[in-house]
C-alpha cells in the first residue's frame, strides 16, 4: 500500500500532463483504493468552462473504467499554482459516491508550509446527497 508522501508525489509529477490552456491552473490527482490500487488523473479543459474535468473525477473515471465500483480510501491532490488545492464540491460528491464502505476518504494535500497533510472527506464535505436525502458520512 502507497504511503501518503508515495500518492502525493504521483500526483505531483502527472499534474505536469493537464491540459489547461484556459487558466494554467494545472492540477493532478492520485487516488488509492483499498485494493491497493491507484489511479491517476489531470484537469482538462474546455473553451466552454462548463465542459472542464476536474483532475479528482478524471482519476475517479479512470478507476471507474478499470473496474472500481467502491473502494476509494485516499486521494492526492496537486497543484504548483497554489498551496491546499482543496477540491470542489462536485468533486467531494464523487468521492462520496467511490468510498469504501463505512469508512472516510484521506484527502492529501500540501499546506502552505509545503508539508504533506491530511484532511477527510467528512472535513469537507460533512454531509453528501444519497436518494433524494442528505446522509452524515
Amino acid at each position: 500500500m502507497k504511503t501518503k508522501e508515495e500518492l502525493f508525489l504521483e500526483a505531483k509529477k502527472i499534474s505536469e500532463n493537464s491540459y489547461s490552456p484556459y487558466s494554467n491552473f494545472p492540477v493532478g490527482a492520485c487516488c488509492l483504493f483499498e485494493n491497493g490500487k491507484t489511479y491517476l488523473g489531470v484537469n482538462v479543459e474546455n473553451v466552454s468552462y462548463g465542459l472542464t474535468l476536474c483532475a479528482e473525477r478524471n482519476a475517479l473515471s479512470t478507476a471507474a473504467a478499470n473496474g472500481e465500483k467502491k473502494g476509494l480510501i485516499a486521494i492526492a491532490i496537486y497543484s504548483p499554482k497554489q498551496k491546499m488545492c482543496i477540491p470542489c464540491g462536485a468533486c467531494l460528491q464523487w468521492m462520496a459516491e467511490f468510498r469504501a464502505e463505512n469508512k472516510d476518504v484521506s484527502i492529501i494535500l500540501e499546506n502552505e508550509e509545503g508539508e504533506i497533510v491530511e484532511h477527510t472527506l467528512k472535513d469537507f464535505l460533512p454531509f453528501t446527497f444519497k436518494i433524494l436525502s442528505l446522509i452524515h458520512i
